[in-house]
């Protein structure tokens, strides 16, 4: 299969060369001097959709998307797939959906889970809206460039599901902070804390598999100074796109809100910015009530 690859950064370059290393013609375009083994650089982003079967883009937001599409789509052969693996709003999502649909091409929103060290071990999970027919076109990139891809629905379905998976994992994390740092003021050994929690109700992903203590549980970035596996700032984008989803349809989302703002507070005017999203502990760690 012939596919173009726009946006080759930290995730989009692993994902294009698993496609390339699988057998496949990767043509790809970055705004940034890349080298990805395996892919073929354009100079366009319209070159690298000419004649593809399916083109896959991975960009850092709404506008970017917008009008990267607005570039490939009239260049795109009748019939191929736009398959968008950025995390964008879901406006954004459902609009280029649209566009495509009127040029005669298949769509699919295709956000990912898994970070870095899914996209380079070909482990990510895929979270896709879109019609059956492109989410079938789709599958068989998806098998290689990750281990589950889940068809949520229409266009926009897949952003949605990212978008709430997010607003979860930021609140959880948070939580599951707070509770060591308490767990510390009070004396409580943290691989005892670990030992109860991880086995009783308070079990969660951010407790059992990326705990935010260093040398608690499995490795995780807290026992690497917290050098980001999912940083900080885009923890923070994705929570800030979960309230904007909220309020387009009036949701009533306290927690979620409350996580953005936490993490607005970090980033922007404390240490956060860079390090990864559970160096929330450190954090709390250093606060009192006052």
């Amino acid at each position: 299969m012939k596919i173009g690859f726009i946006g080759l950064g930290n995730m989009g370059g692993p994902m294009a060369a698993n496609l390339a290393k699988a057998g496949h013609d990767v043509v790809g375009f970055d705004m940034a001097n890349v080298a990805i083994d395996g892919v073929t650089l354009a100079d366009s982003g319209a070159a690298a959709a000419s004649g593809a079967d399916v083109v896959i883009t991975m960009l850092p937001n709404g506008q970017i998307l917008r009008a990267v599409a607005a570039e490939i789509i009239p260049a795109m052969a009748q019939g191929a797939a736009l398959v968008d693996c950025s995390t964008v709003d879901v406006d954004s999502a459902r609009a280029v959906a649209e566009d495509a649909a009127t040029a005669g091409l298949l769509s699919v929103d295709a956000p990912v889970s898994g970070g870095v060290g899914g996209a380079e071990g070909g482990t990510l999970t895929f979270m896709a809206g879109g019609s059956a027919d492109a989410f079938a076109k789709a599958a068989p990139l998806f098998d290689i460039m990750g281990q589950k891809a889940v068809h949520c629905g229409d266009a926009g379905a897949g952003q949605s599901a990212k978008i709430c998976n997010n607003m979860i994992l930021g609140v959880t994390m948070i939580a599951t902070c707070e509770a060591f740092a308490l767990a510390d003021k009070l004396g409580l050994d943290r691989q005892k804390m670990f030992d109860v929690v991880s086995t009783s109700s308070g079990y969660s992903w951010t407790m059992n598999a990326y705990c935010p203590a260093p040398g608690v549980g499995p490795q995780s970035p807290s026992d690497n100074d917290y050098k980001p596996g999912f940083a900080s700032e885009l923890m923070l984008k994705d929570l800030r796109l979960s309230q904007q989803a909220a309020g387009s349809v009036n949701a009533d989302t306290p927690m979620g809100e409350m996580a953005r703002d936490l993490y607005t507070q970090f980033v922007e005017n404390e240490d956060g910015l860079g390090m990864d999203f559970s160096a929330m502990l450190p954090r709390f760690e250093k606060r009192d009530r006052s």
